[in-house]
């Protein structure tokens, strides 16, 4: 192997073999483990480590690094004490996610590295994000992101590439060509001759580099960081190396040829480097067995520790409190100065305030700069706050929701318009596994805004109408906030962004511009899960959120003999289901009345809550009224039977009649 080391001084020489050898000796330390049982799984990065080690040395301390399963040499090189990786690996509390999760699946703020999801993808786009940030706030610094041959094939992959292309993000997109997905070759996987060619294809600046030799990782991925911190832009750099072990310790490597292994095994990074610095003196091998010795004993005595750790005692309080990021929301309250708008108008307001109070708040979504959004709710925006912050995207929901993450995680909050809520499918994965979790897991928050423009009554058909909520309701770590007024609107808006934690924010596309109300000139903030009541009753509760509860009050005038009290959830997660048990207790009779399809939606956990809680309350059985159970239609007529509208009355005074 050709080593050009160029004008490096031999004390980085040395650390180049230090922080390769200790991943090396760490991992065959945990494939004794493994065999005895010690540890549950394990993902090999034996043969891989100049990768790992190059680029983090590379780099400067304060620029993050999101790295992947095999890329243990990044831990250890930008120093994480073993015995915290250790406990990590054995479930502990020492570890980053209190048992919650595995492996590398965590990050470390104080070590400015952002593990990896099993999903793979996400995490390009997420890299994305903290580019993003650091171009904002003009600290010339480089996000680093892994991914393998095999992640490459995913969407995120071509969509977080082309994202950084078009902003000029100072991202390096680091590819490690290992050879094998599992157990499928390259030659499976992809059919053109190098992964760098697809930079081509973005515009992109890319390179292909040894990825078994440690000095022209080093040497190259220096020259290249230092040029993007000067002239910010995204590089492809594919390394060709090999995975000498299986994907996992349980796979094992049966598929591949032997012919293969030997040949690679002779390129192994760690012997051909110390054969290296033996031969030009910069080591000898007394040297190498101190470095060695101080290693193995580090390495004992750390695992001594972690394995002496006591084992985590569940405690469904503490579970429950780190679902969310704990955050103290002051409400802030209004003068009396109000002028009648629509729902559209609330929330343009609620936006534009809360982008003076945020100043480095960004809004991203499709044609939602200079165009204003499809329903012109950002129009003008760009004006007042710059294309930095009013962003258009292209149109690659998931890339942009993990680029919301990212900047969540450089600490700058954000807003997506999804331009229908239909169109969240997506951006689906990064929504429920990404923003959803990672609080959970290791402690970092997701501050970001999802707006979800929604609903039928429009004629727009099963593409542009859909109520989505039950898909979010569902995951742990997702706040769904969806108002019926323009009042409620505005201020749990402003609660929405102002909240680190993720918030779905659906806005009915029907109500937009038919609705009217006076709402506050001033900024205000409304609670979180908490409900309104719209009106007082003595004979039956109904429940309701978004049009429904106009539909709701519409049945209502026209029967004003019907005593009913009306509920507004307006926020579904956390739901105040406290005013539901209250309201039925006094009524003894409870419907139900959403514009999604009925099974599996809101409805059906209000309903078993109520019958769970209330039962003996109740004075006939709990009646819920929904939309069909088919997507919903594009004619006005078969839109109509399509929702609950008229069927409500009836259903309502067939429960009153009990």
């Amino acid at each position: 192997m050709n080593y050009l080391i160029n004008n490096l001084e031999n004390n980085i020489l040395i650390d180049l073999y230090k922080n390769m050898i200790k991943p090396r000796m760490v991992e065959e330390k945990m494939l004794i483990l493994l065999r005895q049982g010690k540890i549950s799984k394990w993902f090999s990065g034996i043969g891989q480590e100049a990768i790992s080690v190059g680029i983090t040395m590379a780099l400067n301390k304060d620029e993050y690094i999101l790295p992947m399963h095999r890329n243990l040499g990044v831990f250890t090189t930008r120093g994480i004490p073993l015995k915290r990786l250790f406990g990590q690996w054995q479930g502990k509390a020492s570890g980053f996610t209190n048992g919650r999760d595995r492996s590398f699946h965590f990050g470390s703020k104080e070590h400015r590295i952002v593990g990896m999801i099993s999903h793979l993808g996400p995490q390009l786009g997420v890299a994305d994000g903290i580019a993003l940030a650091s171009k904002l706030k003009q600290t010339n610094q480089v996000t680093t992101v892994f991914s393998g041959e095999g992640g490459t094939s995913e969407g995120d992959f071509h969509e977080a590439l082309n994202v950084a292309s078009v902003w000029q993000l100072p991202v390096l997109f680091c590819i490690e060509n290992n050879g094998y997905g599992l157990s499928t070759p390259t030659n499976e996987q992809y059919n053109c001759k190098d992964i760098a060619d697809r930079g081509l294809g973005y515009g992109m600046e890319s390179h292909i580099i040894d990825g078994n030799n440690i000095i022209e990782v080093y040497c190259k991925v220096d020259e290249i960081a230092q040029s993007i911190r000067q002239n910010p832009r995204p590089v492809l750099l594919e390394f060709k190396t090999f995975r000498m072990r299986g994907h996992e310790e349980a796979s094992g490597t049966k598929y591949v040829p032997k012919e293969l292994l030997d040949a690679w095994r002779e390129k192994d990074p760690i012997s051909n480097y110390e054969t290296f610095l033996l031969k030009t003196e910069v080591l000898t091998k007394t040297k190498i067995q101190k470095i060695t010795d101080d290693i193995s004993s580090e390495i004992n005595t750390h695992l001594d520790a972690a394995f002496n750790e006591k084992s985590i005692i569940p405690d469904k309080t503490i579970e429950l409190g780190d679902v969310f990021q704990s955050y103290s929301c002051q409400q802030v309250n209004h003068l009396e100065i109000t002028q009648e708008i629509r729902l559209v108008d609330a929330i343009s307001d609620g936006l534009k305030q809360s982008m003076e109070i945020h100043k480095d708040l960004v809004i991203m979504g499709q044609d939602v700069a200079e165009y204003g959004g499809v329903f012109k709710i950002t129009e003008g925006f760009v004006e007042l706050f710059g294309k930095e912050r009013i962003r258009n995207t292209p149109i690659c929901e998931s890339a942009i929701i993990e680029t919301a993450m990212g900047l969540s995680i450089a600490g700058i909050k954000s807003i997506v318009e999804m331009q229908f809520a239909d169109f969240v499918s997506s951006g689906f994965n990064p929504v429920v596994n990404y923003l959803a979790k990672s609080h959970y897991r290791w402690g970092q928050n997701a501050d970001v805004v999802i707006r979800m423009p929604c609903g039928g009554g429009v004629a727009a058909g099963p593409f542009h109408s859909q109520t989505n909520e039950a898909w979010f309701t569902k995951t742990p770590g997702l706040k769904v906030v969806y108002p019926a007024f323009p009042y409620d609107a505005k201020g749990l808006l402003a609660t929405s962004i102002h909240d680190p934690n993720p918030v779905l924010f659906f806005e009915h596309k029907g109500l937009y511009r038919s609705i009217r109300q006076n709402v506050p000139l001033d900024y205000y903030t409304l609670p979180l899960g908490k409900a309104s009541i719209v009106k007082y009753g003595e004979s039956i509760t109904i429940v309701s959120f978004g049009a429904g509860v106009h539909w709701a009050l519409e049945t209502l005038n026209e029967n004003p003999h019907i005593s009913a009290e009306l509920i507004d959830l307006r926020t579904l997660q956390p739901l105040d289901i406290q005013t539901v048990y209250d309201s039925v207790k006094k009524t003894g009779k409870l419907i139900i009345l959403q514009e999604d399809s009925l099974f599996g939606s809101i409805s059906s956990d209000i309903s078993a809550l109520v019958a769970e809680h209330c039962f003996e309350y109740l004075d006939a059985p709990i009646k819920r009224v929904a939309s069909m159970e088919t997507p919903i239609p594009f004619a006005k007529q078969l839109e109509e039977q399509y929702l609950p509208i008229q069927r409500f009355e009836i259903a309502l005074k067939s429960l009153l009649s009990y």
